[in-house]
């Protein structure tokens, strides 16, 4: 599918993962939206890439939808990409073997799955009212982004694990649903990236974790994030499916 022209979207395109997704959007063609927090530097993105910020909380459906029409009125809207999320770590049980807040499980669930499907909710909305694109027929693809926590979460991510397995359980029936529209819908689940959830450790800690990597041994890189995107963009018979960005690592316990 041919992107030049065309809108896209990208939630937490401020940074990281969604920062690097961004770029390689614009350098194809595509004028991108960028949907971050107003204390993000998503104006500073947006004006570096000649694109367009629209501050707004995923998990508000009168926010997101505000901004999927900003998008939309700079072109067709045809690629959205979900990077919003965040990952505070938390057990089940405290150090004295007391429940942990059940407020702090509920806000990763609510960011990282509820986000999610709110963003693909409003996108495909307007994503099925577009005239389709006329070499490949796609009326848009949308990509979400899950984590290897989905499959094998370390202790301390309950709440991460079980918003990230939602995001994968639910790509295959949503995929399904916005067939016939002409929508495709894929899952990229990463590894252990240079993103700035990791940023604050030690950089003994960082080439610890990259070392755990089988091949290769260090930690992914952003823009390897977004080129995967671009692919699935590229690749019309991807879809419905979770796809992991991880160098074969399988996580350990801790």
């Amino acid at each position: 599918m041919d992107i030049a022209g065309a809108s896209a979207l990208v939630t937490g395109g401020a940074s990281g993962l969604g920062l690097a997704t961004a770029r390689r959007l614009a350098a194809a063609g595509a004028a991108v939206t960028i949907i971050d927090l107003p204390a993000s530097a998503g104006s500073d993105v947006a004006a570096e890439l000649g694109g367009t910020f629209a501050p707004a909380d995923v998990t508000s459906p009168e926010q997101v939808a505000a901004a999927v029409q900003t998008a939309a009125a700079s072109g067709p809207l045809r690629v959205v990409v979900n990077c919003a999320g965040i990952a505070p770590p938390a057990k089940v049980l405290d150090r004295d073997g007391n429940p942990s807040p059940l407020d702090a499980f509920e806000r990763i669930i609510r960011v990282n799955l509820i986000g999610t499907y709110n963003v693909i909710a409003q996108a495909s909305a307007v994503m099925s009212h577009t005239d389709p694109d006329a070499e490949s027929g796609d009326r848009g693809v949308i990509v979400n982004t899950a984590s290897v926590a989905a499959f094998d979460g370390q202790i301390g991510q309950p709440a991460y694990s079980a918003s990230k397995g939602g995001v994968h359980a639910m790509t295959l029936p949503i995929a399904r649903e916005l067939a016939r529209y002409g929508i495709r819908v894929v899952t990229i689940a990463p590894g252990i990236m240079e993103t700035p959830m990791l940023a604050g450790l030690p950089r003994a800690a960082q080439d610890s974790l990259g070392e755990q990597v089988p091949y290769p041994a260090r930690l992914g890189r952003p823009d390897e994030y977004a080129r995967l995107v671009l692919s699935i963009v590229d690749n019309g018979y991807l879809n419905g499916e979770t796809v992991r960005l991880d160098g074969a690592i399988r996580m350990a316990p801790r």
